[in-house]
């Protein structure tokens, strides 16, 4: 029971990390690019303030959430959910030492006027951004994946041929399922 409210938080956190980076990188990102330089200094350094609290917020709890979850499983899910916390610490690094120096820029010329040459920082930011996005969306999918193996174990075997049973036991390192589905000749 602590194991599935742990991936239902991993998956949460993660899913709305993954979902928030993937808006920006889908909307934000080319409306930025489509609006004159002042307005989108003036955005993004509002819009900072704001994630600034949630997205750290965010990664912080997928990160804790998937490897805690980690140290309480085995076998795959152990390194998957690991793999998924891994990536949403790439995720939060890249953002702490890519983004957030940038957005500090972006602040001051907000309040002055960008410098010869913003285009490539922005642009940099831009690539930042997208390595975080692709981390944070990896993380979730594989805590996807983790979900739905432990959906298919839950599955009652009578929605199962007992060949396919055993082949999923075997994967998994356990010993074939020897009973039979009701209604069924042993």
């Amino acid at each position: 029971m602590r194991t599935r409210l742990l991936l239902g938080l991993s998956l949460l956190s993660t899913g709305l990390l993954a979902g928030a980076f993937g808006y920006g990188a889908a909307n934000l990102v080319p409306t930025f690019d489509a609006v004159p330089i002042e307005m989108r200094l003036d955005f993004h350094t509002e819009l900072m303030k704001m994630n600034g609290i949630t997205m750290q917020g965010a990664m912080a709890v997928s990160a804790l959430s998937a490897l805690t979850l980690a140290a309480l499983t085995r076998g795959r899910a152990r390194v998957l959910t690991a793999t998924a916390g891994l990536l949403t610490v790439t995720s939060f690094l890249i953002t702490r030492f890519g983004n957030v120096p940038i957005n500090g820029h972006i602040k001051q010329w907000a309040a002055t006027t960008p410098p010869a040459g913003h285009a490539e920082i922005l642009s940099r930011w831009e690539l930042f951004n997208d390595a975080r996005t692709c981390t944070a969306i990896v993380a979730f999918a594989l805590l996807i994946s983790v979900a739905l193996r432990q959906a298919g174990r839950a599955a009652p075997l009578g929605h199962r041929s007992s060949e396919a049973a055993d082949q999923l036991a075997a994967r998994q390192g356990e010993q074939p399922v020897k009973q039979t589905c009701p209604g069924r000749a042993a």
